[in-house]
């Protein structure tokens, strides 16, 4: 007896826990409580823990949809054989999308066609998939959207747009000159962004020369600083996936047998 009212008391918890996460109010905990039979407390637990996981699943749905990635792309067989990961980033903490729970950066560093855009949208979909809000830009699309809202006044209300999200990927960062203004937008991003959320970046240009994109090597230095703290580098290397499985087929069709 004490046992089905221990088990009763879980269960009203679990249900008051449940209610809370969905916004609902307690009364269903006071009907329980009063006029509920067990099967009935046990059923209605069913009830909202199959709601919380449907609208789980409608969530991360959602996130995928508004982050904007070109293409889908996932962990799953993504060869990391050339990519050089820091020991302040644990493998598992990049799949897992843990680092952008802590709030961290990274910066994806390598030539043209390693695999940057592929494990960054990789990384972002993991964090969709755990519940985490993801943005993703190339830096040339973000500069002109920041630029048209700035002369249309509606910089303030795209930025808050923007900045809900709990990871924000730029892609292409340095691929593209930028001019001052672009660069004081793109500033306005990273240093709004600093310890409150994470930024991923994939770039194939050295910090020593940002400054030379970025029109300001003190802007340039402000960037890499918010960045750097809490971030970890990753380096790409090797020749390009893209040019290399380009060869590949050539040379494949050079053998192919003619008539």
């Amino acid at each position: 007896m004490r046992r089905a009212r221990v088990n009763r008391s879980e269960s009203r918890t679990e249900i008051s826990l449940l209610l809370k996460r969905m916004a609902l109010s307690q009364t269903a905990v006071k009907l329980c409580e009063e006029e509920a039979t067990a099967a009935e407390e046990s059923f209605l637990l069913k009830v909202l823990e199959g709601e919380m996981a449907s609208r789980e699943e409608a969530r991360k749905a959602r996130f995928l949809r508004e982050a904007g990635f070109p293409v889908y792309k996932s962990f799953e067989g993504f060869d990391f054989s050339s990519v050089k990961l820091p020991p302040s980033l644990p493998k598992e903490e990049l799949l897992s999308a843990g680092l952008v729970a802590k709030q961290q950066n990274l910066v994806l560093y390598g030539p043209v066609g390693t695999g940057k855009t592929h494990l960054a949208t990789a990384l972002g979909i993991a964090a969709c998939l755990h519940s985490l809000h993801t943005r993703f830009f190339t830096a040339a699309e973000l500069v002109v959207k920041l630029s048209e809202a700035f002369k249309e006044g509606g910089l303030e209300k795209l930025l808050k747009n923007i900045l809900r999200a709990d990871l924000l990927i730029i892609d292409e960062w340095g691929y593209v000159p930028v001019d001052r203004q672009g660069a004081q937008l793109l500033f306005r991003i990273i240093a709004d962004s600093y310890e409150r959320r994470s930024i991923v970046l994939t770039t194939n240009l050295e910090f020593s020369k940002w400054g030379t994109i970025f029109t300001d090597d003190q802007m340039a230095a402000a960037m890499i600083d918010r960045l750097a703290h809490h971030g970890h580098i990753v380096l790409f290397e090797g020749e390009s996936y893209r040019m290399k499985h380009a060869l590949m087929r050539q040379r494949g069709e050079e053998k192919l047998p003619t008539s």
